[in-house]
This record gives C-alpha cells, sequence and structure tokens, in this order.
C-alpha cells in the first residue's frame, strides 16, 4: 500500500505518548463509538485510530476491530498499550486515500475530526471510494467533525490564545499549549500554529492546516461520492443537529 505526500496533520502527531498524554482527558466520544461498534455485529475499521484510543476499549468489548493510520509514531504507541492489555488487534499503516485490506466491513469510522486534514476534491474522493470499497451490505460509515463558526474563526483571527496543559510524559514538566491561526478563504480553513511551551520557554512549534466543511455543502459532498445520511447529530448523546451545534457526527450508508 503506497503511502503518498502525507495529508496535513501528521506534524502535530510526532510522538504517541504526547499525543496520549495530551488528549487524556477527552473521552466523550467513546461510549458512542463503542455502541456503534457493539451493535454493528460484524467486523469494524476504524481509519485514523492514532495511539488506539478508541480502537482499544472496542476491542475490549470483544469486537473484531482493525486499526489503520498514517503515522508510524501513532502506530507504534497503539501497538504497545494493545499488548499490554493483552488485545489482538490487526494494526496496519497506510493511507485512507489509497489502501486495499482485501476486507469488507461493517462499521468503518474516522473520529475525532481526521477528515479535516484531507482539504482538496481528489483527496475526498479517494478517501470516500476507499470507504465504500471497504463496507459490506447495510454497513454504515460514521465520521464526526466540527460545526465551523465564523464568529469564533472571527474573533480569534491571528491571536495566539492558550488551548490546554498536560505533563510531559519524558520529563515530567508541565507542558503549556497555544494556538494561532488565519482563516485560508481559499482554501476554506485554517493555517494553524501549535506551541508548546514549559516554564515559559517555547520547545516545540508544529503546524498544521484544517478544511472546514459547513453543514449544507457536507451533505452534498457525501451524495455526490455516492452516500446517503442515515442519521445527523450534534453532540455525542444524539441530540439533533442544530445551528448551535458544536460538531457534526454523521451516521452514512452507501446509496444503492
Amino acid at each position: 500500500m503506497q503511502i503518498q505526500k502525507l495529508p496535513d496533520g501528521t506534524e502535530i502527531h510526532w510522538d504517541g505518548k504526547h499525543y496520549d498524554a495530551d488528549n487524556a482527558k477527552y473521552s466523550v466520544d467513546i461510549p458512542f463509538y463503542l455502541n456503534e461498534a457493539c451493535k454493528a455485529k460484524g467486523p469494524v475499521l476504524e481509519i485514523a485510530c492514532g495511539t488506539g484510543r478508541l480502537t482499544i476499549p472496542v476491542a475490549n468489548a470483544g469486537v473484531d476491530v482493525t486499526g489503520l493510520d498514517i503515522t508510524k509514531s501513532m502506530l507504534d504507541a497503539a501497538k504497545l498499550k494493545a499488548r499490554r492489555a493483552g488485545l489482538k488487534i490487526k494494526w496496519f499503516r497506510a493511507d485512507c486515500r489509497s489502501f486495499d485490506l482485501h476486507r469488507k466491513f461493517k462499521l468503518i469510522f474516522t473520529p475525532f475530526n481526521s477528515m479535516l486534514h484531507l482539504h482538496d476534491h481528489r483527496s475526498l474522493d479517494r478517501f470516500f471510494t476507499c470507504v465504500k470499497k471497504h463496507l459490506l451490505p447495510g454497513g454504515r460509515f460514521i465520521f464526526d467533525i466540527f460545526n465551523p463558526d465564523p464568529g469564533f474563526i472571527a474573533a480569534h483571527q491571528d491571536k495566539e490564545y492558550p488551548i490546554g496543559k498536560y505533563t510531559d510524559p519524558y520529563t515530567g514538566k508541565q507542558i503549556t499549549e497555544t494556538e494561532n491561526y488565519f482563516y485560508d478563504r481559499a482554501m476554506q480553513g485554517t493555517n494553524n500554529t501549535w506551541n508548546y511551551y514549559s516554564g515559559g520557554k517555547l520547545l516545540y512549534r508544529r503546524r498544521l492546516r484544517m478544511r472546514c466543511f459547513y453543514p449544507q455543502e457536507l451533505e452534498l459532498l457525501l451524495s455526490y461520492n455516492g452516500f446517503k445520511v442515515i442519521h445527523k447529530y450534534g453532540d455525542f448523546n444524539r441530540e439533533p443537529f442544530k445551528s448551535e451545534s458544536r460538531q457534526q457526527i454523521i451516521v452514512a450508508a452507501r446509496q444503492r
């Protein structure tokens, strides 16, 4: 499986241990995806599985789950955690736009805004083609992305603001994260810089771009690529999607 030019986002995933420390408190999506994986009653594929934050709880529930990611550091951390938990999970390092696992799945899911790292139509078309190719009849494709807020984007444009803190997994020191970005109207997304400080000193600077998908555009994009939306939620409690919803959570199926 050929790995092409890496999609944006891989730069900030330079170390699986840092990623896990940074996201240790984020668990709001676990019950939702665990429920969907269990009720799929068949094999499950997680695309952009990262360090196995979701893959491992799903496997621990007895689900036949496969994890796919493009970043070696993330998969290395996932494999280590799975071994320590005594779980046998198939892991694949592959590009989500060009993979063939020679297997089909009842559920394919792509969590945690991962689809936002794909910006151009060709990348998106190829990604959706791979998903369709790997779905069993009656299977579901689920993903979550944020719902763009023009007011927030305008208010934070070209400003550095804090986004979080965590403990460095190697040194034990406190890491403070800040972000600054500008909105690229031609790309329809943000050019972000994440800054990592300890004791007031800049340790790392990581860059990425994140595509914005507006609600009506997203549904047209899915339809164009051969999917129909079964459910659309505004949060992981399955509340209906509304204008003020912070997330777009899509449950889709292949069009007949």
